[in-house]
């Protein structure tokens, strides 16, 4: 009698299903799952949601925004630590460069699953600002260790744009190759995820979500702030390792700046 009067409650579309409190069991076998009715074959199934369903158009502007920011970070770099990348402005003409092409192929500014063929361009000027920022990275090091405590403080200033430039080259890196790329995510059939996001976990909490530029970039960032994943986890070994490298260069960075500091303070 309990059981009829709950599942009256409950509504006509799970009269069917056997009412139970046993914490045990999440979800009665005919209950929408995850904000989804699984007696609806057009819409995602618990598996597709928590393996990643096809991402939207996503627009390329906030990519571009973070790419232009990590070139005016590299611009106020000191040029003791930008010596071993050549003239000052070879890089930020190469990046520049390969921004105009990707804005002369793609003018609407919006990522579609067509393009996929631009994704050799947007690999290419990430790697560009991964490496001038690397090159920073190992100059400061080296400064900061054997240079004189007179020359010290402005380096210890000049860590804070590499440290940024860091988490959004990272940022920018997770979301070109998480899934095959910003392209490839809006396929259907595209590859299982590299990162698993917590509205993949629970998304019930927002259903039809996918991850877009900033979802990467809050990764990026709470990686380097934690040296370690929050609650965003890696589940593929390129995933592993990018975060490895990336708590790497940012716990390097944080030790070797506070030493130093503390050694100019005192």
């Amino acid at each position: 009698m309990q059981a009829a009067e709950a599942n009256a409650l409950r509504g006509n579309k799970y009269q069917s299903c056997p009412f139970t409190t046993e914490v045990s069991i999440p979800y009665p076998p005919c209950a929408p799952r995850y904000g989804f009715a699984v007696d609806n074959a057009s819409q995602p199934s618990r598996d597709d949601i928590a393996w990643g369903i096809a991402s939207h158009d996503e627009p390329r502007w906030p990519a571009l925004l973070a790419v232009l920011a990590a070139m005016a970070l590299q611009l106020i770099l000191p040029d003791r630590l930008i010596e071993g990348l050549g003239n000052r402005a070879l890089i930020p003409a190469l990046e520049g460069a390969l921004i105009v092409v990707l804005l002369v192929v793609n003018p609407t500014g919006h990522i579609s699953k067509e393009q996929s063929r631009l994704r050799v361009i947007g690999v290419g000027l990430i790697a560009l600002i991964t490496v001038a920022n690397v090159v920073s990275l190992v100059e400061l090091i080296h400064a900061l260790l054997y240079g004189t405590k007179a020359g010290g403080r402005p380096l210890v200033y000049a860590s804070v744009p590499i440290w940024l430039t860091n988490v959004i080259v990272f940022g920018l890196w997770y979301w070109e190759l998480d899934r095959g790329g910003p392209a490839a995510r809006q396929i259907p059939k595209h590859r299982g995820p590299d990162f698993l996001f917590p509205q993949m976990s629970t998304p019930g909490s927002a259903p039809g979500w996918t991850p877009n530029f900033l979802d990467y970039l809050y990764t990026s960032f709470t990686n380097a702030t934690a040296f370690s994943p929050t609650d965003t986890m890696p589940l593929t070994t390129w995933a592993k390792l990018l975060m490895m490298l990336q708590s790497l260069a940012s716990l390097v960075t944080v030790a070797v700046v506070i030493s130093r500091a503390v050694n100019i303070l005192s």
